[in-house]
């Protein structure tokens, strides 16, 4: 049945948008294989292949996602559960409309290319899209990246959700309610996700990402989380969370566990589930060495983005920042090896929260409680070191609620509270806060965490080693620290001991402790009183 307006005009359906926007095109090609999107890509002039056979094509303006120009449209589903802000913009949904409808209108007489796909490999809670690209390499995200139907599945399909993405559409500001030319925009009543005047094909996975970030916890009861997964030989589940370089992608590839995926998952009642088919890999720096799963999956059918060739060769120079220093890979899970079959496990035996701490004061290895857990889910925690931007010139905290704050469209109390019911939910569930970072003193005095001793740490703890050894707690943070952990020198797992000045600890540890409650001020009204008392005790004020 057709939507209707509250003025009884009807609107369309979003099957019925996407069978007018393929009418109305020059050419409509429809779930296209790769060898044939790629084809296209190279005859279209939208981009060239390497010496692995992988597809580089260039974003043009944008080569990162804009969350400024991210928008939600509000109405009386979402006026009233959103958590708008800093992060969740408001559009009307009249503004909405009219957009729609030019960037329906924009497709006609073009070339276009659509793919059904899905979200969630989980069946039960599968989500299905449509989406119409412009150009080919677009669409070759899309297969890469989402859930792919099979042929058989294909026949009939009925997508729920539906995604337009216009690259080469700019819209009027001050007339489309934008904030400039580019826009992502969201109606959770009508289904649809319109992009345009961007050609980062982040924005559609994102979009999805979103998307499920409202679904699954507002009506599944369901969390979402931006986390890697992986599965013991024994079938347990263990999930990753962590910020950019604290090692969630390195961490969670290991040898002797399956992945389930390394960016994006859903945590039903008996089962973590990926959302995706495909990874989204930063390339910056790729060496076989220290990358081997991405750098050998950049072959045929891969995409690359904004990279560069080595002069005279068609050999990709993953060091080559010109364009920017965001170049991504984006491949199916099934080029990497040793994945789980379908995307999916058991609800977790170990969750881990990666940080990578310049300031050298948290634990490389701690156990949580469950209000530790929440509290440190919601702060997020990671630091960038001095040099990595203009001006730093030493550590600064970077702190992004639920290891994801700008896809987040509820208060993040709500997927803290989540999580902690689930852990209560599961006996003998183990949290972990790993510390990739500093040791010995802060960035420029201390040394980095050996990756060994990292790995060393987590295998401990995923094997059960640690869970008849002796613990201390954390005199500030309140963490439990493991006295002893196999493979791993003893006077290592006390931060405190591994500085030559342990008053200049104390006052590192006070320092960031208040940062973590200055940080929590803004989240402190949506939680409860479980979550507040977890809060690092400062025994000194910033």
């Amino acid at each position: 049945m057709p939507h209707t307006k509250t003025d009884n005009q009807l609107i369309m359906t979003n099957k019925d948008i996407s069978e007018s926007v393929l009418k109305a095109a020059s050419k409509a090609y429809m779930n296209l294989t790769p060898a044939e999107l790629v084809r296209h890509a190279i005859v279209n002039g939208e981009g060239t292949l390497n010496d692995t056979g992988a597809l580089m094509a260039d974003t043009g303006e944008f080569t990162g996602r804009s969350p400024k120009d991210k928008f939600t449209v509000c109405d009386a589903k979402t006026e009233n559960t959103v958590w708008w802000g800093d992060v969740n913009f408001k559009f009307e949904p009249s503004k909405f409309e009219a957009l729609l409808d030019k960037v329906v209108k924009h497709y006609a007489g073009k070339q276009v290319y659509a793919r059904d796909a899905y979200a969630c490999a989980d069946d039960r809670y599968k989500l299905k899209i449509r989406i119409i690209n412009e150009t080919a390499y677009h669409n070759l995200f899309c297969y890469n990246l989402f859930l792919r139907p099979s042929e058989e599945e294909q026949k009939n399909y009925e997508p729920e959700w539906l995604i337009l993405n216009a690259p080469s559409f700019k819209a009027v500001a001050a007339e489309d309610g934008t904030r400039q030319h580019n826009f992502s925009i969201i109606d959770f009543t009508r289904k649809i996700i319109l992009v345009g005047g961007s050609g980062y094909t982040g924005e559609m996975k994102k979009g999805i990402f979103t998307v499920l970030n409202y679904i699954l916890p507002e009506e599944r009861n369901t969390l979402s989380m931006h986390c890697s997964a992986n599965i013991g030989k024994n079938g347990d589940t263990a999930i990753f969370f962590g910020l950019s370089g604290t090692g969630k992608t390195t961490l969670s590839a290991d040898p002797d566990r399956k992945l389930i995926g390394d960016d994006e998952h859903g945590w039903a009642e008996d089962s973590v589930f990926n959302f995706e088919g495909g990874c989204y890999a930063k390339c910056v720096d790729l060496t076989q060495e220290k990358e081997p799963q991405i750098f050998n999956a950049i072959q045929f059918g891969a995409l690359l983005e904004n990279t560069r060739f080595i002069p005279g060769t068609s050999t990709v120079d993953y060091t080559n920042i010109s364009v920017t220093e965001n170049t991504r890979a984006a491949y199916a899970i099934n080029a990497i090896d040793n994945i789980a079959v379908p995307s999916l496990g058991d609800a977790p035996e170990n969750i881990f929260f990666l940080t990578a701490d310049a300031f050298g004061v948290l634990p490389p290895i701690s156990k949580l409680s469950v209000g530790q857990a929440m509290y440190s889910f919601i702060s997020g925690y990671t630091a960038k070191v001095a040099g990595t931007e203009a001006g730093v010139t030493e550590p600064q905290a970077t702190f992004s609620a639920c290891f994801g704050k700008a896809f987040l469209p509820l208060h993040p109390g709500k997927y803290a509270k989540m999580l902690g019911e689930k852990i209560k939910a599961i006996p003998n569930i183990n949290v972990w806060l790993i510390n990739t970072g500093w040791t010995g003193g802060a960035y420029g005095v201390g040394s980095r965490m050996k990756l060994p001793l990292t790995r060393a740490m987590i295998t401990a703890a995923l094997n059960g080693e640690l869970n008849n050894v002796a613990f201390e707690s954390h005199p500030i943070f309140g963490y439990q620290m493991p006295t002893t952990c196999p493979n791993v020198p003893a006077e290592l797992l006390n931060p405190r001991n591994t500085w030559a000045d342990k008053t200049a600890y104390d006052a590192q540890a006070n320092k960031l402790a208040n940062m973590f409650v200055k940080n929590f001020e803004q989240y402190a009204s949506g939680v409860d009183s479980e979550i507040l008392a977890a809060a690092p005790k400062a025994t000194q004020q910033a």
